[in-house]
Protein backbone atom coordinates (compact mmCIF):
# COMPACT_ATOMS: atom_id res chain seq x y z
CA UNK A 1 0.00 0.00 0.00
CA UNK A 2 2.71 1.98 0.81
CA UNK A 3 4.30 1.86 -2.59
CA UNK A 4 1.16 2.89 -4.22
CA UNK A 5 1.01 5.95 -2.41
CA UNK A 6 4.81 7.01 -2.96
CA UNK A 7 4.11 5.99 -6.69
CA UNK A 8 1.20 8.02 -7.20
CA UNK A 9 2.36 11.09 -5.06
CA UNK A 10 3.07 12.88 -8.61
CA UNK A 11 -0.30 12.03 -10.22
CA UNK A 12 -1.90 13.87 -6.80
CA UNK A 13 0.58 16.93 -7.35
CA UNK A 14 -0.13 17.17 -11.14
CA UNK A 15 -4.29 16.93 -9.56
CA UNK A 16 -3.30 19.57 -7.12
CA UNK A 17 -2.17 21.89 -9.27
CA UNK A 18 -4.61 21.25 -12.04
CA UNK A 19 -7.74 21.39 -9.86
CA UNK A 20 -6.27 24.08 -7.75
CA UNK A 21 -6.89 24.40 -3.89
CA UNK A 22 -10.47 25.01 -3.97
CA UNK A 23 -11.34 21.93 -5.91
CA UNK A 24 -8.53 19.20 -5.04
CA UNK A 25 -9.35 18.86 -1.51
CA UNK A 26 -13.19 18.40 -2.48
CA UNK A 27 -11.92 15.37 -4.86
CA UNK A 28 -9.29 14.09 -2.49
CA UNK A 29 -9.72 15.18 1.10
CA UNK A 30 -7.40 11.98 1.79
CA UNK A 31 -5.70 10.41 -1.44
CA UNK A 32 -2.78 8.78 0.53
CA UNK A 33 -5.85 6.62 2.11
CA UNK A 34 -7.74 6.41 -0.81
CA UNK A 35 -5.14 5.03 -2.44
CA UNK A 36 -4.33 2.25 0.38
CA UNK A 37 -8.26 1.10 0.25
CA UNK A 38 -8.33 0.89 -3.34
CA UNK A 39 -4.71 -1.35 -3.21
CA UNK A 40 -6.73 -3.33 -0.06
CA UNK A 41 -9.37 -3.81 -2.73
CA UNK A 42 -8.12 -5.24 -5.64
CA UNK A 43 -5.69 -7.29 -3.17
CA UNK A 44 -8.56 -9.15 -1.20
CA UNK A 45 -9.56 -12.33 -2.41
CA UNK A 46 -13.46 -11.52 -3.28
CA UNK A 47 -12.28 -8.57 -5.81
CA UNK A 48 -11.96 -11.38 -8.73
CA UNK A 49 -8.29 -9.55 -9.56
CA UNK A 50 -5.66 -11.12 -10.00
CA UNK A 51 -2.57 -9.53 -8.73
CA UNK A 52 1.11 -9.75 -9.76
CA UNK A 53 4.08 -8.69 -8.26
CA UNK A 54 7.64 -7.41 -9.24
CA UNK A 55 10.61 -7.98 -7.07
CA UNK A 56 14.09 -7.39 -7.62
CA UNK A 57 16.59 -9.38 -5.07
CA UNK A 58 13.47 -9.80 -2.90
CA UNK A 59 12.21 -6.38 -2.18
CA UNK A 60 8.95 -4.95 -3.92
CA UNK A 61 9.43 -2.55 -7.03
CA UNK A 62 5.76 -2.32 -8.37
CA UNK A 63 2.48 -4.37 -8.89
CA UNK A 64 0.09 -4.63 -11.50
CA UNK A 65 -3.83 -5.69 -11.09
CA UNK A 66 -6.08 -6.86 -13.33
CA UNK A 67 -9.27 -9.05 -14.33
CA UNK A 68 -10.36 -11.14 -16.87
CA UNK A 69 -14.26 -11.22 -18.33
CA UNK A 70 -13.55 -14.62 -20.43
CA UNK A 71 -17.49 -14.32 -21.11
CA UNK A 72 -16.76 -11.45 -22.96
CA UNK A 73 -12.94 -12.05 -23.76
CA UNK A 74 -11.67 -9.14 -22.89
CA UNK A 75 -9.90 -8.35 -19.48
CA UNK A 76 -8.89 -4.98 -17.66
CA UNK A 77 -6.08 -3.29 -15.76
CA UNK A 78 -6.90 -1.78 -12.64
CA UNK A 79 -3.57 -0.72 -11.00
CA UNK A 80 -0.37 -0.41 -11.96
CA UNK A 81 2.06 0.85 -9.77
CA UNK A 82 5.89 1.23 -9.99
CA UNK A 83 8.04 2.51 -6.99
CA UNK A 84 9.77 5.78 -7.87
CA UNK A 85 12.95 4.94 -7.31
CA UNK A 86 12.79 2.48 -9.93
CA UNK A 87 10.86 3.78 -12.84
CA UNK A 88 12.04 3.83 -16.31
CA UNK A 89 13.47 0.98 -16.08
CA UNK A 90 11.26 -1.45 -17.84
CA UNK A 91 9.32 -2.93 -14.95
CA UNK A 92 6.03 -1.28 -15.72
CA UNK A 93 6.44 -2.33 -19.26
CA UNK A 94 7.29 -5.93 -18.26
CA UNK A 95 4.29 -6.48 -15.86
CA UNK A 96 1.99 -4.96 -18.70
CA UNK A 97 3.78 -7.09 -21.09
CA UNK A 98 3.14 -10.66 -19.06
CA UNK A 99 -0.41 -9.37 -18.18
CA UNK A 100 -1.51 -8.91 -21.92
CA UNK A 101 0.46 -12.63 -22.78
CA UNK A 102 -2.14 -14.00 -19.95
CA UNK A 103 -4.70 -12.26 -21.11
CA UNK A 104 -3.91 -13.54 -24.71
CA UNK A 105 -3.50 -17.19 -23.30
CA UNK A 106 -6.91 -17.52 -21.31
CA UNK A 107 -8.35 -16.11 -24.75
CA UNK A 108 -8.77 -12.17 -24.54
CA UNK A 109 -9.56 -10.52 -27.65
CA UNK A 110 -9.35 -7.10 -26.10
CA UNK A 111 -7.43 -5.41 -22.88
CA UNK A 112 -8.70 -2.31 -21.41
CA UNK A 113 -6.97 0.54 -19.60
CA UNK A 114 -7.29 3.91 -18.07
CA UNK A 115 -4.79 6.39 -16.98
CA UNK A 116 -4.59 10.37 -16.83
CA UNK A 117 -3.77 12.39 -19.50
CA UNK A 118 -2.24 14.76 -16.68
CA UNK A 119 1.93 15.30 -16.66
CA UNK A 120 2.06 12.86 -13.60
CA UNK A 121 0.48 10.09 -15.10
CA UNK A 122 2.88 10.15 -18.32
CA UNK A 123 5.68 7.46 -16.66
CA UNK A 124 1.96 5.31 -16.83
CA UNK A 125 1.35 5.92 -20.55
CA UNK A 126 4.48 5.58 -21.28
CA UNK A 127 4.38 2.14 -19.90
CA UNK A 128 1.02 1.35 -21.31
CA UNK A 129 2.13 2.59 -25.07
CA UNK A 130 5.36 0.40 -24.77
CA UNK A 131 3.06 -2.74 -24.39
CA UNK A 132 1.17 -2.19 -27.27
CA UNK A 133 -1.75 -0.04 -25.97
CA UNK A 134 -3.44 2.38 -27.79
CA UNK A 135 -4.41 5.37 -25.96
CA UNK A 136 -8.16 7.20 -27.16
CA UNK A 137 -9.14 10.65 -27.00
CA UNK A 138 -10.70 11.55 -23.88
CA UNK A 139 -11.75 14.65 -21.99
CA UNK A 140 -13.33 14.22 -18.42
CA UNK A 141 -14.82 17.41 -16.87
Amino acid sequence: MELAVLAWEPVFASFRHILGPAIFPLQYPDWPQQQRDQVARVCADSSGMTVLVAEVDGAVMGFIAYELDLAAKTGEVDLLAVHPDHQNQGIGTTLNTYVLDEMKAHGVRMAVVATGGDPGHAPARRSYEKAGYTGLPLVRY
